[in-house]
């Protein structure tokens, strides 16, 4: 939603009302999130329930348009209970394996991704992946991020600038964690306790754990793009992202249900302490 509008509900359709009357329909149950890219926006009490009730992702941005909160509902799965129990009792030796295939698949993506635009760099990237140790000891995730992002985007750039390219890949991250903290929530557990991360004032610090292997797709898209210009135009083409196909498992499929599959196979490896029911994307930069 990008200009002053008013958002209801209406026989199990989210109605979007715009300034001149007009009108937009859409069935919730087509609707896995809801981006809401205005101040100047009001939205039903009823449609927020029902928007909680189908787990709706439901984002809103602030006056920069930028995603500054989400809306999820407190009970997805009918045996929540259950399952926080088991997310707090994770044994630490399954979590630093799963933590090492992370941080593994990661810096490979990296590596196809500076090879596909052909950096030289994606050969030292290569020797990181098979230096990766359990937990990540020695930080090869952080060696390969220099290196990466300093290949992509010149040997001046830090991830701390105040320039268009970070705030085109601060705004599609956040777009991506929403997502995983969506599928998350859907699940059963919940976003603060993580596998790696563990930081008291970080309300996500499991969603930051299994954003890792999908940053690569925001990142082809800011290389791609440039970095003249980031408005509008860029963040729908990043939210729209969440629509492209990946192959999971086999299967083409598209990311939002992607994500939702690989992050399964991550409760599934840590639940039942067996790697090999993880599941990791593979995609056409």
């Amino acid at each position: 939603m990008e200009n002053r509008a008013k958002l209801e509900l209406k026989l199990s359709h989210l109605v979007v009302r715009q300034d001149g009357n007009k009108i937009r329909k859409i069935y919730l149950k087509d609707i896995s999130h809801i981006i809401v890219n205005t101040t100047e926006a009001s939205i039903t009490f009823a449609l927020l329930n029902e928007i909680v009730k189908n787990k709706i992702k439901l984002i809103f941005c602030d006056e920069k348009r930028n995603p500054c909160a989400e809306i999820s509902p407190f009970y997805s799965s009918y045996n929540t209970s259950e399952k926080i129990r088991s997310q707090i009792k994770w044994d630490e030796y399954i979590k630093g394996d799963v933590w090492q295939l992370i941080v593994k698949q990661k810096i490979k993506n990296q590596m196809n991704l500076l090879k596909l635009y052909e950096k030289d760099e994606y050969k030292m990237l290569e020797k990181y992946i098979d230096q990766v140790e359990f937990k990540d000891e020695s930080n090869r995730e952080g060696h390969a991020a220099k290196v990466y992002f300093n290949s992509l985007f010149g040997k001046d750039f830090s991830r701390s600038d105040d320039t268009n390219v970070n705030a085109a890949l601060d705004y599609g991250y956040s777009i991506l964690l929403a997502s995983i903290n969506r599928q998350v929530v859907s699940n059963g557990y919940i976003t603060q306790i993580g596998i790696f991360h563990d930081n008291m004032f970080n309300q996500f610090n499991l969603s930051s754990d299994l954003i890792e292997p999908w940053r690569v797709i925001i990142d082809s898209y800011v290389y791609r793009n440039g970095s003249e210009i980031f408005d509008k135009e860029e963040k729908i083409d990043l939210i729209n992202l969440l629509n492209d196909f990946v192959t999971i498992d086999g299967k083409l499929t598209r990311v939002n249900q992607a994500i939702d599959i690989y992050i399964r196979s991550v409760f599934d490896a840590l639940n039942n302490r067996d790697l090999s029911l993880l599941r990791f994307p593979s995609y056409e930069l």
